[in-house]
């Protein structure tokens, strides 16, 4: 991580068109919040910027789904949002929204200074119209079918389930949201970024991190799906992209610049500005310069986003910054993958999801226990899941039996041993081995190693590896716990108290460096840890590099004597049948809406363990011959061969394929499926296919990863 004098922190702006769901969450926040935690705790001025995007087309949808305003709808969602940031624990200096007059005069301000720059193309192109809504349809008002791979419902700025962007025109059989119709192309003019114009130092400063041959950032430190996104844009050749659109609801063209009458910014160029929108306001409502973050080469700017914002955050806006001049551009972009659940792509729309504000008001005073397992499951660099039976067992396993287990006993035996009072010892009397042997450096050496763990934490997060990170501060209470069953003080107290004194005192020290280290993934624990130990709370004034020093010095954090609290229980277990009634919920709440859509829900199987899976044999195998089964729809008969051996298969994929065209396709193949004789053919295994939610099959590819709404069949 690049270090500067002062750090500009963003997350994603979430559209203000419906509540938080976790993937949320382990997308563009949680991420964000340890990182300027721990920046705070470090000692570094930080400011952390958030807000609701409330322009754009998915406002005027929801509106209208729910019979009402679009500022309606942002008002409503922007304080449900907010109440549920707040009650996650986001340590947002500044939660603002994008109907806000400051931003709506920036957004403005930039778009005319680009204008005048002559940054624009004004250009008249032919854009598509819906007769019977007699209106152009913005991009999210127009799905269709894919052309990178294949998805039927796309929509017309971006595909959700490959991750592509897209214009309209490349959909194919393109249909309006608002009626369903196919549209029709019309003229209309719009003002144009030109994106290609830009290419060449937008390479330079992606792949080498320099701009004008001044180092910015190190590409190395960049997660390698953003720089291959980013990429593979750069590759295709940037192409110039509309800046405007043709919509009742949005931020104005400026009035003096000429045509602009209807015409509204396009959410892409009015949300990112809405960082500065915010700076603004917090800097006014706080005494700052907003100019230093933005326009200071001293500030680092970090914008934590999802992968499907990475274009946008690592091309286009960085593009619209430097047209404008001044300002900075990004030193990184650590977008994180998606998060799933149970075995599901979450789907808002089929009510898939585990909703955030309702978690809350369900697991009330559980709040750590969620942001742990996500963090926990972070899609880091790849898509990852979250499941119900995960989330009890990385409580009642990690949290409970480790880390709340460990304080506990701490607290227990100083209470119990002490009067709740921080032992001093005679390290001349301490026995570390049966030969009654002494060591007087072995609370010095514990405290070092502390330190160095510690300082593993830190790096962590600044590599902006959180997940590790998130192992190292349990390793922390993992060795306390090794440190207590090893050494028995409920069983020295007898015979080596000076011993269990030395025990306690270094247990008490790893207790009171978890009350700073876990305050930037368990905030509200580290809150009932200070209060426990009867120390001050955590300001946020750089308290971690003031520990560290300590540490480095053999100093204690907890000085003899000190009077900690009672025991208190900082984790519980959760029972089975919470985790069953949050199933049953997920998948009564999923099957309703498919009812109300027509479209019938599956519930998710009964759970397997790790063992029945691995007793699936799947070899990769190539069709060597294939031919429709006599009086059959469905079935072929496939000759495949898997290496060591040929295997006669029969596969009902015969509505879906031509038996001459997939001579030479690769498949998956479970070899070990009992033989089974079908239309008096024996099969010998199973095709691996994927389903859609249309009932549609294609083969699940060995070389690439299983995903974006398909279930293997």
């Amino acid at each position: 991580m690049t270090e500067k004098k002062r750090y500009l922190v963003t997350s994603a702006l979430p559209y203000a068109n419906g509540p938080l769901h976790i993937g949320h969450l382990g997308g563009a926040y949680l991420s964000a919040d340890i990182f300027v935690r721990f920046l705070r705790l470090t000692g570094k001025e930080v400011v952390y910027i958030c807000g609701s995007d409330e322009h754009g087309a998915a406002i005027t949808i929801r509106a209208k789904k729910e019979g009402t305003t679009p500022q309606a709808i942002v008002d409503k969602y922007h304080a449900s949002i907010k109440s549920t940031f707040e009650k996650i624990g986001m340590s947002f200096d500044i939660y603002h929204r994008t109907s806000a007059p400051i931003h709506h005069e920036t957004s403005q301000d930039f778009f005319r200074t680009l204008y005048k720059n002559g940054e624009f193309l004004e250009k008249t192109s032919e854009q598509y119209y819906d007769t019977k809504a007699e209106q152009f349809l913005a991009d999210r008002y127009i799905t269709g079918t894919c052309p990178k791979c294949g998805h039927t419902d796309a929509y017309g700025d971006q595909c959700e389930k490959c991750g592509s962007t897209l214009s309209p025109t490349e959909l194919i059989n393109p249909r309006s949201t608002l009626s369903g119709e196919t549209p029709e192309l019309r003229e209309t003019t719009h003002w144009y970024l030109q994106l290609d114009k830009y290419e060449e130092w937008l390479r330079e400063w992606i792949e080498n991190g320099k701009l004008n041959g001044q180092q910015l950032h190190d590409p190395n430190d960049w997660k390698n799906h953003v720089l291959g996104q980013c990429k593979s844009w750069l590759d295709g050749g940037l192409q110039p992209r509309s800046m405007t659109r043709d919509l009742d609801w949005g931020i104005d063209v400026p009035s003096d610049i000429p045509n602009s009458e209807g015409k509204k910014l396009y959410v892409w160029l009015d949300a990112p500005i809405g960082y500065i929108s915010a700076t603004k306001e917090w800097a006014a409502n706080n005494g700052k310069d907003w100019k230093q973050y933005w326009q200071d080469e001293e500030s680092a700017l970090v914008h934590f986003i999802g992968k499907d914002n990475i274009v946008f955050h690592c091309l286009i806006f960085p593009a619209i910054l430097k047209s404008h001049g001044d300002y900075v551009l990004p030193i990184n972009v650590p977008a994180n993958q998606f998060l799933n659940l149970e075995g599901k792509k979450l789907s808002t729309s089929k009510n898939w999801a585990v909703w955030v504000h309702e978690y809350v008001e369900e697991f009330e005073g559980r709040i750590d226990e969620l942001r742990y397992n996500l963090i926990k499951n972070m899609p880091e660099q790849r898509d990852s899941e979250f499941t119900w039976k995960g989330f009890q067992d990385s409580t009642n396993n990690e949290l409970v039996n480790n880390f709340a287990n460990f304080v506990n006993r701490v607290v227990v035996l100083t209470n119990k041993y002490y009067d709740g009072k921080v032992p001093d010892f005679n390290p001349d009397q301490i026995i570390i081995d049966s030969n009654s042997q002494t060591d007087t450096s072995f609370h010095d050496s514990e405290l070092l190693a502390l330190h160095d763990q510690l300082q593993d934490l830190g790096e962590q997060i600044r590599s902006y590896e959180f997940r590790a990170a998130l192992t190292t501060l349990l390793g922390i209470s993992a060795r306390g716990n090794q440190l207590l069953q090893f050494n028995e003080p409920w069983k020295a107290i007898k015979t080596q108290p000076e011993t269990v004194k030395v025990v306690l005192n270094i247990s008490l020290q790893i207790v009171a460096a978890l009350s700073v280290a876990s305050r930037p993934f368990l905030p509200f624990t580290s809150d009932k840890l200070r209060g426990l130990l009867n120390l001050p709370p955590i300001e946020d004034k750089g308290e971690l590099t003031d520990l560290l020093s300590n540490l480095s010095e053999g100093n204690p954090i907890l000085a003899a004597g000190h009077t900690i609290g009672d025991p208190i229980h900082l984790f519980t277990k959760i029972e089975d049948s919470v985790i069953d009634a949050q199933v049953e919920k997920l998948n009564a709440t999923a099957a309703a809406v498919g009812a109300a859509n027509g479209t019938p829900y599956e519930p998710i199987k009964e759970t397997i363990t790790f063992d029945d899976f691995s007793k699936m044999d799947i070899r990769t195998g190539v069709v060597l011959e294939a031919e429709k089964v006599k009086k059959t729809k469905k079935l072929l008969k496939l000759k495949i061969d898997i290496g060591a051996e040929q295997r006669t298969v029969v596969s009902g994929i015969a509505e879906y394929y031509d038996p001459e065209k997939i001579i030479g396709q690769e498949v998956l193949l479970l070899a070990n499926l009992a033989p089974r004789k079908l239309r008096g053919i024996e099969s010998q295994g199973m095709i691996l296919m994927a389903e859609n939610e249309k009932g549609e099959l294609a083969f699940v590819q060995p070389k690439e990863a299983f995903g974006g709404g398909f279930t293997v069949k």
